[in-house]
């Protein structure tokens, strides 16, 4: 009697066991990625076979496997398009129609090809990222570490959305609040009234910087454990990358005039004031932004500069994102971006990447010239910036102009 019961107890603990490692099995890899290209654009919906789950294993390589072929089964490297096509079912087409809550706009969706004038824009730049990456005359901290090296909390600017097979790297003052309401929509993160959030315009500015809303590299920890950085690299080879850019010296005038020129408290406090102290001779600055606006008190963009060239500056911690090199943000000799758009040329870039993602019939980029900061610019905010600190200030931001194809701005350096 007691054996036979013993027996039946360890059969249970057995099948309770592995039910747990099911349940941790979906909730880690299957639930996550199983609404991988659910058709969200007008058309046909795509039928896909279920994933066959299998239990867990204690060989690692097998669990490695299988997130392997769950990824590739649904996508062509680079593409983040479905892998197996489906014919047009024509039947019960405005029953389908009345399903859909996507507007159907199928008259822009890929009917002309892209001009080529833009494919070899997006070839020339992506060739130069290759080069400069390859080049060893062109020297920067962290250029030849590997991904694996990269320290997580540096992968936070990689939004990554399962649904669509896209991962965005943003960099602050180059349009990426209009990119992270896209990649808000497509992804569905954001529910009005029980539906998912179409229009990016209408999700609030509050909402679009929360990070609870993005699905980025460095919460990968959290989700897959010991697992996240192989599915990170699955991802970044199955998946379509991008980012866009702008002339570095151009995104500093513009970082400058957000975030001092106008009133935010939190960028007062945790560096105009450090400016104001170390180079404005202001001891004891105004205690509050609204304060130091009523008394006109603010750090000068040549402030800005001599923050920026000071080396305590990064002893105290590193640049803010808004001001960081964007090598740094993003990783371009690590991580082979697919497309690489400037803000000089964002709406034809726009156009064409969405169009690359087969998505624009679901959303439009929305585009926006309010406070936008014109190259034309530069002279003029240059000229109170002493020359040799111009030129410091170039080095400093020279891999940025070099892997971005920015000329350098010998008017500015040479002055």
């Amino acid at each position: 009697m007691g054996t036979s019961r013993m027996f039946r107890i360890f059969v249970v603990l057995g099948s309770a066991f592995m039910i747990l490692l099911i349940i941790i099995y979906w909730d880690d890899v299957g639930a996550s990625n199983l609404y991988l290209h659910i058709p969200v654009s007008p058309g046909p919906k795509v039928p896909h076979p279920p994933p066959q789950l299998r239990p867990h294993t204690t060989r690692t390589p097998s669990f490695l496997s299988d997130i392997d072929a769950f990824v590739n089964q649904f996508l062509e490297p680079g593409t983040g398009e479905p892998t197996d096509t489906v014919p047009v079912d024509s039947s019960n087409q405005s029953e389908k129609s009345e399903e859909r809550y996507i507007p159907r706009r199928e008259w822009k969706i890929h009917l002309t090809p892209v001009a080529a004038e833009l494919r070899e824009r997006q070839e020339k730049r992506r060739r130069l990222l290759q080069e400069v990456c390859a080049n060893d005359s062109v020297v920067f901290p962290g250029k030849n570490r590997s991904f694996d090296d990269i320290p997580n909390k540096e992968l936070d600017h990689l939004i990554v959305d399962d649904r669509h097979g896209i991962i965005y790297c943003y960099v602050p003052k180059v349009a990426c609040s209009n990119w992270k309401r896209i990649m808000i929509v497509l992804s569905e993160s954001l529910q009005q009234e029980g539906a998912p959030q179409r229009d990016p315009l209408a999700i609030p500015r509050d909402l679009v910087h929360n990070s609870s809303m993005h699905f980025t590299f460095n919460k990968f920890w959290k989700r897959y454990g010991k697992f996240a950085k192989h599915l990170m690299k699955v991802k970044l080879k199955k998946y379509t990358k991008f980012l866009f850019v702008r002339d570095p010296f151009v995104r500093l005038i513009s970082a400058y005039r957000n975030k001092f020129e106008m009133r935010n408290e939190d960028f007062y406090r945790r560096f105009a004031q450090v400016m104001l102290r170390r180079y404005a001779n202001q001891p004891t600055p105004p205690a509050s932004v609204d304060k130091a606006f009523t008394l006109g008190v603010h750090p000068s963009f040549s402030h800005f500069i001599q923050y920026l060239l000071d080396p305590q500056t990064e002893k105290d911690m590193p640049f803010n994102e808004h001001w960081r090199q964007v090598y740094r943000l993003c990783h371009p000799c690590q991580i082979q971006y697919d497309f690489v758009g400037h803000l000089e040329t964002v709406e034809e870039d726009a156009e064409h990447l969405l169009r690359l993602l087969r998505v624009d019939n679901v959303v439009e980029f929305p585009t926006s010239h309010r406070n936008l900061t014109a190259s034309s610019w530069e002279a003029d905010w240059f000229s109170t910036v002493p020359v040799q600190a111009r030129r410091e200030l170039y080095k400093l931001y020279e891999p940025d102009f070099r892997l971005f194809g920015y000329d350098r701005p010998e008017s500015i350096l040479n002055e």
